[in-house]
């Protein structure tokens, strides 16, 4: 790949935006901000969203290395994804896209979380459970930072400039439809999709400029708390979740579905090292059967609404999350 071919994808105009700059080896990524009400609109691109794991790649020449949007590595958790990289046409770039496994035709977390957990890469690999890698961006290629370029043209850079033979996959996009994609979605079990401003520039954080619609409710969680088990359930009875509303982590309520036995068992090891005499809640329930934890670990929750008095109605577990700080946990329909 060389200036040459990516100059050639842009328009004239875009070429202008692109400019020449060393390679970043870490920065923050463009994320979505939630949006409650289906719409159309020609001005924007609609993508799937994937129930997968954020991942950023940078490849220099022969190296690669794969990190979380909270910067931790996964070189050896997805050690295929590695070999994928170093074998592309390009020598240098930076991309942006979600690893994700498959249950039948629709992603699956708790399928993936399997996989995700395992960091030495030949038992990653031994593990049976398939993975593959969508892009959607490209905020770096070739020595120029193309951020300011379109989204709908950094998507034809990616689309051309990649190899899609192998587990690598072009994430393809709706123009104009949504509220008939986000039917689709909920028709085909999809997590829900994901609305970009076609013209809108890579920024880093936040922005209104990526919206996310789901299907449910759901979102990440803070786990502040567990119960012991009863009657013949193990590991634990329950999860306490909640969310920071500056700096005071508030009480969303327990979550005692959507566990295996495994993961019971797994939970119990886990939290069991991080107990603490006090709760980290602001409002903690009031309940002498719980043991509080130090708030670091976060959780994927789906639920069916938030009720008035701020809690989480028919909450279910779906896995646990690595790839997102506590602290950046917050309620994200008041987002």
């Amino acid at each position: 790949m060389t200036k040459a071919r990516i100059k050639y994808v842009l328009s004239a105009d875009s070429w202008a935006k692109a400019r020449k700059a060393p390679m970043p080896y870490t920065f923050e990524p463009m994320l979505a901000t939630l949006h409650r009400e289906p719409f159309s609109d020609d001005a924007w691109l609609y993508e799937r969203k994937f129930d997968g794991i954020r991942l950023l790649v940078f490849r220099d020449g022969d190296h690669v290395e794969l990190y979380t949007r909270n910067g931790k590595a996964r070189n050896g958790h997805f050690p295929e994804l590695v070999a994928l990289m170093a074998a592309q046409p390009g020598e240098r770039f930076v991309l942006d896209g979600e690893v994700v496994a498959f249950e039948g035709d629709t992603t699956c977390f708790s399928r993936l979380q399997q996989r995700a957990g395992i960091s030495d890469p030949a038992e990653a690999r031994a593990s049976g459970i398939k993975i593959y890698f969508y892009v959607f961006d490209s905020p770096w290629m070739e020595d120029y930072d193309i951020r300011r370029v379109p989204l709908r043209e950094r998507k034809q850079v990616i689309r051309e400039v990649l190899d899609y033979s192998g587990d690598l996959r072009f994430t393809p996009h709706r123009n104009g439809d949504g509220a008939a994609f986000l039917a689709e979605a909920r028709e085909k079990g999809w997590e829900g999709i994901i609305a970009k401003k076609a013209e809108s520039a890579y920024r880093n954080g936040r922005s209104k400029r990526w919206l996310k619609l789901k299907v449910e409710a759901g979102q990440e969680l803070v786990i502040g708390g567990y119960t012991d088990p009863e009657g013949s359930r193990t590991g634990i009875g329950a999860l306490l979740v909640g969310y920071y509303e500056g700096d005071a982590l508030r009480y969303a309520g327990r979550v005692g579905t959507g566990f295996t036995d495994a993961e019971l068992a797994r939970l119990k090891e886990t939290l069991s090292t991080i107990e603490q005499a006090e709760p980290a809640f602001a409002d903690p329930p009031d309940a002498t059967d719980i043991h509080w934890v130090t708030p670091e670990r976060v959780a994927d929750i789906r639920f069916t609404e938030w009720t008035p008095d701020g809690r989480l109605r028919h909450p279910a577990y779906l896995g646990e999350r690595d790839d997102k700080d506590a602290r950046e946990v917050v309620r994200e329909d008041r987002a």
